[in-house]
This record gives structure tokens, sequence and C-alpha cells, in this order.
């Protein structure tokens, strides 16, 4: 297949270096930045092309859209007028302006699409929901997740202020940059039906977006989740706490770790990452799985659909912290 890969920042070229390991296909790239079109020209050798019209005459078949959020939509929604198949990076969007249409327009053309949930890949997560969903500890009451790192570490070689993540005009902030932990959250919980969200900007990063949030969610059979995000955590931190009515899960991506105590037997059980795991491999096995679905092997994990639910779960958050107010989802 034609792969069209449109963004050549960090995630951008991860997927092309993951899909040359993989031998997906031949690879077109488009960036609106001359020098990272020339990077991506140099460092992995596939063809670039100087403007977008030029890649539809190349007739990709699949568009990965890794541009900053706020070009996620109008950017996939041109990919798809064109017939591509879609891989559309977390989040689907910062707004819900022209969402419909690209769900229209994905539905319509019949089209597979996945949006970027490397978390889900991750083996400590997959052996929670599995624990979870072999109910392991019992029904799940409340939740706590929690990730926090310090901004101008993300990519040291680059100006976080200069980043997507410190400017509201491209979809920045740590609530939209945060949301696999909501996303995972949905999946091990299901449905969120209520949000309450504090957030800000509380630290002296010169961005114009919050910085540190912290999100109440209520889900559909009731269980309560916390989310803690932030840019400010000198070290890297990520976490996630299920308390059940028959025990406890906690993972802890530091460590790499999974411990699971069961009531009933009132012991600890300990899981840890495959041996010489590293974390590129989340992306390659997302990749692998979008795939599978192109080949329709299988069913996409979150397609733009599902990712248009995680979205919503998301502005509401951020209604939540700029009114005050509790925000409750329409079933």
């Amino acid at each position: 297949m034609r792969f069209l890969v449109i963004g050549c920042g960090s995630i951008g070229k991860r997927h092309i270096d993951n899909l040359l390991a993989l031998h997906a296909g031949e690879i077109l790239a488009f960036d609106l930045r001359d020098d990272r079109r020339r990077e991506v020209a140099s460092q992995f050798g596939v063809r670039v092309v100087d403007h977008l019209d030029d890649a539809w005459d190349a007739h990709p078949e699949v568009a990965l859209v890794t541009a900053p959020t706020r070009q996620h939509v109008p950017l996939g929604l041109q990919a798809a007028e064109h017939g591509c198949h879609l891989f559309i990076e977390k989040p689907l969007s910062d707004q819900r302006d022209r969402v419909h249409q690209l769900l229209n327009t994905v539905q319509k053309g019949n089209l597979i699409t996945l949006v970027g949930c490397n978390m889900r890949f991750h083996p400590g997560l997959m052996k929670v929901k599995k624990l979870v969903e072999d109910n392991a500890i019992g029904r799940v009451v409340a939740a706590r997740v929690e990730t926090g790192q310090y901004l101008p570490d993300w990519h040291p070689g680059e100006d976080y202020r200069q980043s997507y993540s410190a400017g509201t005009e491209l979809g920045g902030g740590v609530i939209l940059d945060g949301i696999h932990e909501i996303d995972y959250l949905r999946w091990l919980l299901g449905e969120v039906t209520t949000v309450a969200c504090f957030a800000g900007k509380l630290s002296h990063l010169e961005i114009d977006t919050e910085d540190t949030a912290a999100i109440l969610l209520r889900f559909d059979n009731q269980a309560i989740g916390e989310v803690h995000l932030d840019y400010v955590q000198r070290t890297y931190s990520r976490s996630c706490h299920l308390i059940g009515e028959e025990g406890t899960i906690r993972w802890d991506y530091n460590e790499g770790s999974v411990k699971w105590y069961s009531a009933k037997s009132g012991q600890w059980k300990f899981f840890s990452n495959p041996k010489g795991w590293e974390s590129n491999q989340m992306y390659v096995d997302e990749l692998k799985h979008f795939l599978r679905c192109l080949a329709q092997k299988e069913q996409s994990i979150l397609d733009v659909f599902e990712g248009a639910r995680v979205l919503e779960v998301t502005l509401a958050a951020k209604a939540s912290a700029e009114t005050g107010q509790v925000v409750g989802l329409q079933a």
C-alpha cells in the first residue's frame, strides 16, 4: 500500500521509521516546514512533497495525520475525501468543529480508521485490562491515574515554547495532551457520564495553555475516576490504581510493573514488562494492529467514532475548568 505521512515532527518520524521496519509499503511524506521535509528525505530516504496537492496526485491509499492537533480534522477530512484510510494521532481534535463532517465522510467511504492510542498497547495496561475483564478484583468502584513530566524535557532539542503543547491556537494544553489517561480509563471502566475539572497555568512555564489539571469522572457503572495531569513534574511519572470490592490493581510505568492484590488469597501477585521491552514497541504494535485492520483481519481498537467520544470527555473537562460547573455527557 502507499502511505502518506502528513506531519514530520517527532511522532511523524517515529511512524515513518516503524512503517519502514515493518515493510508496510511505499511511503510519501509532507510537512509545511522545509527543514523537516529535508530531514525526513535524508534520514529515511522516502519521497517528500513540497505541497500537499502533489501528494494527492500520487494516489495514496492510507494517510497518517501527525500534524499539530488543531490540524487533525481538516487534514483528515481532506485525506478521507481522497479515499484514504486514516490513522490520526491523538487527540482527534481540540474542538468539535467539522468532527461530524469527518465522521460522515469516513462512514460514507467505508474507510478504516485508527486514532493514536499507543498506551493501549503497553504490556502493563494490557495486563490491567485482562485482570479487570477476568473480574480479578470484583466490581471496580474507583480509579486513580496520573501522568506528568516537565514540558521542556519532552523534546530536549526543541524550544518547548514553540511546541504545539504551549499554544492554544495549535490545540495544546495538558488536558488534550493527557487524553491517553482519559482514553484508557474509558477502555477499562466504560462510558463516562459526568465530568468535573480544575485546571490552570500554575507554573512559571512560558506557555499560554493549562499546565496542571485535576479531573473527576463518573462512569456509567457509577465508578469514580480521578485523573491528574501536569507539565511540571521534574521526573517522568505515570501510574494507575484501581480499587475493587475484591482487590486492588496498581500499574507503574517507570517500574514496568503491575501489582495485583486479591482479597480472596490475601496475597499480592507481581507482573513485569517482557524482558528487553522498550517503549517504541507500543508504537510498532499499534501500527501492526492498524495494518491488520487494513487487511480486514481485526476491528479497530479506537476508530474515529470512538475517538470522538473520548474527545467529548476531554472537552467536557476543559469546559468544567472554565465555568466551574459539573458537565453531564449525553448517552
